[in-house]
């Protein structure tokens, strides 16, 4: 939900580099660094399971995070601005944030879920997705989770845009409102299977193999005369 904070407890980290962010792993430990408003980039190690914890709850990925960094008593309200997974294991290796104005509008991209069955589908449409992201400004604690974005009116052949999403109080949307499409239902691709090879010696119906139609042989060049060449007289 928009709105939710979440304290965020980080410990000190020594050095940068690729070495030390392993050993940081291997503790169970993710390297991230704290952008400030200003100030120089802090870089801390926070355990990968509160790490976890917090990206999950109800705000997602738009949560406000109150990082609180270690001799330091008061938060920083921050936003997850970036972050690294494990290509195979899909755990998350770094993240970048970035301390925020609560007073000030920021912009962030948003999910859009589609719900509802489109009525065209129904008559043997296909419902599909073309943007599941689009930007937005507003305050940090007005950023939604997600966007909802109803389809059930959908025929075939109609689209769903940015401007068919109702009005969010706070929220301005920043991408094209007629240009940018959401969603489309349109009839499925018509899938044609090739023939099958021909077996070896078969004839393709109406076109000889070999000679003429009547079995003589048929002369190389299209244009000879079949009596004989040009300019001779039978004697």
């Amino acid at each position: 939900m928009a709105g939710e904070r979440i304290r965020l407890e980080v410990q000190e980290r020594e050095s940068r580099g690729s070495g030390e962010a392993r050993r940081l792993r291997r503790q169970g430990l993710v390297p991230g660094i704290l952008y400030g408003r200003g100030n120089e980039p802090r870089t801390f190690a926070v355990p990968e399971r509160e790490l976890r914890r917090v990206l999950t709850g109800g705000g997602g990925l738009h949560a406000i995070l109150d990082v609180v960094l270690p001799g330091q008593s008061s938060p920083h309200p921050s936003i997850l601005k970036e972050y690294q997974q494990d290509p195979l294991r899909g755990f998350v290796t770094h993240v970048d944030l970035h301390e925020v104005r609560l007073d000030q509008p920021i912009h962030a991209q948003v999910v859009v879920h589609l719900i509802g069955e489109p009525r065209g589908v129904t008559e043997g449409g296909v419902l599909s997705q073309v943007t599941r992201e689009i930007n937005v400004e507003a305050l940090p604690m007005e950023i939604p989770e997600h966007l909802d974005a109803d389809v059930s009116e959908l025929g075939v052949g109609d689209s769903l845009r940015v401007s068919d999403l109702g009005a969010v109080s706070g929220v301005t949307f920043l991408d094209d409102p007629e240009e940018t499409v959401l969603a489309t239902v349109g009839m499925p691709t018509l899938v044609v299977e090739p023939e099958d090879m021909l077996a070896e010696g078969e004839e393709v119906p109406g076109i000889p193999t070999e000679g003429a139609p009547d079995g003589s042989e048929a002369p190389l060049d299209p244009g000879a005369d079949a009596a004989g060449s040009p300019g001779t007289v039978p004697g």
